[in-house]
Parts: structure tokens; C-alpha cells; sequence
């Protein structure tokens, strides 16, 4: 049994030599002092033993296990230390060293517009609405007094859509926002306070015109409403977005589709500058 031991601890010293990795390095541990490893076959017949030489042989097993554990942690120590300078000389970048952090982005400018104005007009009472952007010609132009012959109906001016007529005509690329006050008001009564920023689609190309821009209105019905709280609304928009300094106009003009109806103007700070 003493010679067997020392011929195990002789054959794991030979067997560590070769080994060059970690994971070799572990299996040859666990095939030495594992579960079912070779030191742990050899004590088996331990219990067949006179108690001295159990006693001996017990004494030589720790020995050999001490041995071996130890000539394991000098070869972890070894590959590790290797694996280190291997590593050094092919990373040029300290890992260890903190980085540089990325810069983060930022809303789009027109995400970030429609966010204020939607809070802007939050804080008065107005709720934010969707309404399709693909829509149809009744809620797009019918609902709202355009007559058959406006310009806005033809192919020249709105997107129509490659698709079969509805019960509600045609479906159209909307060419504004307004679809949302009809749809709005089919599921809710009034009192109403909404807005609805989305995109739009039109027929008009040039220098300053894209086909696709966003727009935003907001529709309010309830009892005694005048003119005066539109022009309020207006003045407390135009402070809060462009600035305190900024003045409103509506003045008088022609829509075929509305009346009465009103253009706004707000003033411009260049104006100001130029004039104070």
C-alpha cells in the first residue's frame, strides 16, 4: 500500500509536467483526488488493516494528498501567470484601465417639440389624441364642410391611397390633423379639450416643403366658449413655448371650409430686436 502511494504521487508529478491549460490542470486533480478518483480506489482496503499500519498508511495517504494539492496550486499559479503575459502582449488596451463613456444622444428635435407642446397644453386641461394617419375621405374631408370641388380633393394636392372605396369614399394620406376632432367627437361628449399632434401628407415639393411635415390643433366645446379664451389659449401657447415677450393676433381671413375663421400670428423675436 506505502509503495502504491508513492507511486501515485511520482505519476501525478510526471502528468503535471505536460500540462499547459486550466481545464487539463482540473481534470488531472480530479482524477487523482476526486470522488472517484485514484487516491480514493487506493484507501479502499484501508479498513482491511491492522490498526497501526492503518494508521501508517493513513498518515502516507495525507502526505500524498498534501503532496498533490500542492504541486496543483504551483502549476495553477504557473499557467495563470502565463496566461497573464500571453495576454499582455496581445491587448494593447489596459482593460483594467476605466473607459471612455459614449456620448448619448437626444430626442429627435421634433419628438422633443412635441413633447412640450402636448405638457404646454396638458397643464390647461387638454388631452393628447391620435387619429390615423391613413384615413377616409369622410372623416378627411366630408365631415368637415369641404365641398366636392375644394382643392384639397384632388389628386394634385392629397395623397390617395391604391385602394378599394369604402362606405366613407376613398382613403387618403391625411393632409391634416382635423380627422381627429370628428373622430372625437363620435366617442365623446362634450365638454371637450383636445389636441392632436401627428403627421400629414400633401402634394408639395420645393425648397421649403417636404411631402411629409407634422402639424397640431386642438379643438375645445363647452358652454359660454368665445373667442376670448381661443385668444387666451393662444397668448398662454405662445409665452410658454416661444417666451414671455410674445404677442398674438387673430385676424379675419376666408376658409371655405370654416366660418368664421381667423388666421393667428405671433410676434417675432427679430421683430423686436430690430425695432428695441
Amino acid at each position: 500500500m506505502r509503495n502504491d502511494l508513492e507511486k501515485l504521487k511520482q505519476e501525478f508529478e510526471e502528468l503535471i509536467h505536460k500540462v499547459t491549460d486550466r481545464d487539463n490542470l482540473e481534470a488531472l486533480k480530479n482524477e487523482f483526488l476526486g470522488r472517484k478518483g485514484k487516491l480514493k480506489g487506493l484507501l479502499q482496503s484501508v479498513a482491511t488493516l491492522a490498526d497501526e499500519e492503518r494508521k501508517t498508511v493513513g498518515k502516507i495517504a495525507n502526505e500524498v494528498k498534501d503532496a498533490i494539492e500542492i504541486a496543483y496550486g504551483n502549476k495553477e499559479k504557473e499557467i495563470i501567470g502565463s496566461e497573464q503575459s500571453v495576454n499582455a502582449d496581445r491587448e494593447w488596451i489596459d482593460i483594467t484601465e476605466p473607459g471612455n463613456f459614449p456620448s448619448e444622444g437626444h430626442l429627435h428635435p421634433s419628438t422633443q417639440a412635441i413633447s412640450e407642446i402636448a405638457d404646454i397644453f396638458e397643464r390647461i386641461g387638454f388631452s393628447s389624441v391620435r387619429a390615423p394617419e391613413i384615413d377616409w375621405d369622410f372623416y378627411v374631408f366630408e365631415s368637415l364642410n369641404m365641398p366636392k370641388d375644394h382643392p384639397a380633393r384632388d389628386d394634385w394636392e392629397t395623397f390617395f391611397m391604391d385602394a378599394p372605396e369604402g362606405k366613407k369614399g376613398k382613403l387618403v394620406l391625411t393632409p391634416h390633423t382635423s380627422n381627429s376632432q370628428v373622430r372625437h367627437m363620435e366617442e365623446f361628449k362634450p365638454p371637450i379639450r383636445m389636441i392632436n399632434i401627428n403627421r400629414t401628407y400633401r402634394r408639395q415639393i420645393d425648397i421649403t416643403h417636404i411631402p411629409m411635415f407634422h402639424q397640431f390643433e386642438g379643438l375645445m366645446i363647452d358652454k359660454g366658449v368665445t373667442i376670448t379664451h381661443l385668444k387666451g389659449v393662444l397668448d398662454y401657447f405662445a409665452k410658454t413655448f416661444f417666451g414671455p415677450d410674445r404677442r398674438t393676433r387673430i385676424r379675419p381671413h376666408h376658409f371655405r371650409f370654416t366660418e368664421p375663421s381667423f388666421e393667428v400670428d405671433i410676434s417675432c423675436e427679430v421683430w423686436y430686436i430690430q425695432m428695441f
